[in-house]
């Protein structure tokens, strides 16, 4: 247990906290809706629907303040860089950022669907109301005489209006349907294989989100549900329900009148709102700065090695940029970590080929006649992540699967300068470094620097300082022979590096067992850059062996998060 709040107690926290909230607000208009007196009259009408109905609006509006604030990556930025005096347990929480949008977005979906099933069934009750098809006090609300068309209870105002019309042509129906498309289309179109596959489809319909929120502001003035307001003198509910001749007759039972509640939806999104506005509008003075090439390579594996430069550009190690390139698309815009080291005069990112997008930008850089500038090219950023934080530690682990290689380059390439500088604010003393590939042309772009690496931590006489590990996961027969006869070799057949290239995939209780014991009093920073299922894996290991004791090993999980 102490394991686990070392490393997860916070992250929990805070989602408690979350949870707590929502269900306070759910609860509170709960009982309000269902007990007030004000609404008397409308629960005659409507039954327990109407606190159905309106408990899961309240959820709405808290959620839909936070739906926006996690993908707001300048806000984010600066409120990491704000967080250095906090520690980085609360910085971490930064990190997931992706994850609570969606848990947000879980919850709007789920409050969604209680809301128009609950307003489904009250749009039923109003209409039968009106048709007398309950009792006479029903049929008495709905069929209040109101001149003004301002004061009724029941918005069906004639026998022609059939639930369907009500639907759609009243503000809160039709912004209802709207709004509840607009959120289903962006709700499927975020699942895994469609935004792995069809990244496109994904990044079109999210955008759906300005006609949710158009809708969700506008909705409320549709002021659907209505309270009694004439209560002053006091409205003695007990004997008028049951004494409807005598409305209007007696002081003490008025003509019931009614009105909607003021709209609050936007009190809630107004903030959220304008900080996205702002933000979008500082990604585009970004996008029209210049940005021009220093190098194109083709890697091998259908990697792309773009070196950029732009005028201010200022990065840190492990950090992100979004690119977008207007000969694909203009509003396409794709994350990559930079593999740049702060120190060097330009910035770089390796794009493997996967999806339409990074297939058809390096088509294009293919095309180009040797020397050219590669085409417009527009950058955002650059944005925080986990391995900003990796030179906070004693000792790192750094983990990366495939082309989720990146940040650690950067990481590699600033140690490699600071080295070379001499920088005497390195803490970071010993780093662990894993790589775990498919095939062996992907090691290929990324060996040149290890073996710079290596010859330079030997010169220094810091050969242990860095302990790196290659493990390929997919090979065929023909490979396994040429390595058998090369077995002897002073370097690795795969990669030239002194380091021999491991098979299969790490024993990570081993390798954890290893780091304990080498480092039996420091706190251990875990990088993944890769898939779910590793990170996973990491994150149990890191609880299972950290060490309560403070004067002992700890270990601290970071994932990298687009």
């Amino acid at each position: 247990m102490g394991n686990w709040i070392i490393n997860h107690g916070l992250t929990y926290f805070i989602l408690v906290v979350w949870m707590a909230i929502n269900i306070f607000l759910f609860v509170w208009f709960y009982f309000l809706y269902d007990l007030g007196d004000r609404f008397f009259y409308t629960r005659h009408l409507l039954g327990s629907a109407l606190a159905w109905a309106r408990a899961p609006a309240a959820v709405l509006n808290f959620n839909c303040l936070l739906i926006l604030l996690p993908v707001c990556r300048n806000l984010l930025s600066v409120v990491r860089g704000s967080f250095v005096c906090c520690g980085r347990t609360m910085r971490k929480q930064l990190d997931k950022n992706i994850s609570f949008h969606k848990l947000v977005a879980y919850m709007i979906g789920l409050m969604t669907a209680v809301h128009i099933i609950a307003h489904l069934l009250n749009v039923e009750r109003y209409y039968n109301s009106w048709h007398g098809e309950y009792d006479a006090l029903s049929m008495a609300l709905s069929r209040l005489n109101d001149s003004g068309n301002t004061t009724y209870l029941n918005p069906i105002r004639s026998t022609t209006t059939t639930p369907n019309l009500l639907v759609f042509t009243t503000i809160a129906g039709i912004t209802g349907v709207i709004i509840t498309l607009a959120l289903i289309l962006m709700i499927t179109s975020s699942m895994e294989f469609i935004r792995r596959s069809y990244f496109e489809v994904f990044w079109f319909t999210h955008h759906l989100f300005i006609v949710f929120f158009a809708g969700l502001v506008i909705h409320g003035a549709g002021r659907i549900v209505r309270g009694q307001t004439n209560a002053n003198p006091p409205y003695n509910i007990t004997f008028c329900k049951d004494h409807i001749e005598d409305w209007g007759k007696k002081k003490m039972c008025p003509i019931p009148q009614f009105a909607g509640g003021f709209p609050q939806t936007w009190m809630w999104v107004i903030g959220p709102m304008v900080l996205y506005v702002c933000e979008r509008l500082l990604r585009f003075i970004r996008y029209i700065q210049a940005v021009k090439y220093r190098k194109i390579v083709i890697r091998p594996s259908k990697v792309l090695e773009l070196q950029l430069v732009k005028n201010g550009f200022k990065m840190d190690v492990g950090q992100y940029v979004f690119l977008n390139c207007p000969a694909i698309s203009q509003l396409e815009w794709h994350p990559f970590t930079m593999t740049s080291a702060p120190e060097e005069d330009f910035f770089s990112v390796h794009i493997r080929s996967v999806g339409d997008w990074t297939q058809k930008l390096i088509s294009i850089v293919e095309q180009l006649p040797e020397g050219a500038q590669g085409p417009k090219m527009g950058v955002d950023g650059p944005f925080g992540t986990a391995s900003e934080d990796v030179f906070d530690y004693e000792v790192a682990m750094l983990v990366g699967a495939g082309i989720g290689v990146t940040p650690f380059a950067s990481i590699l390439k600033s140690i490699w300068y600071k080295f070379k500088d001499s920088n005497p604010e390195l803490r970071t003393r010993k780093i662990y470094f894993y790589w775990l590939c498919r095939e062996t042309h992907a090691f290929e772009w990324f060996a040149d620097l290890l073996q710079v690496l290596e010859r330079e931590m030997e010169e220094r006489g810091m050969g242990n300082f860095l302990t790196y590990k290659l493990y390929l996961t997919g090979w065929d027969q023909s490979h396994a022979t040429h390595v058998m006869v090369h077995a002897d070799a002073d370097t690795d057949v795969v990669t030239g590096l002194k380091q021999k290239t491991n098979y299969g995939r790490p024993n990570w209780d081993k390798e954890f067992e290893q780091v304990c014991k080498e480092n039996p009093t420091s706190v251990v920073g875990t990088f993944l850059c890769g898939p779910v299922v590793l990170a996973t894996v990491l994150s149990k290991k890191c609880v299972k062996y950290t060490d309560v004791d403070p004067r002992k090993t700890k270990f601290y999980f970071n994932k990298e998060n687009f």
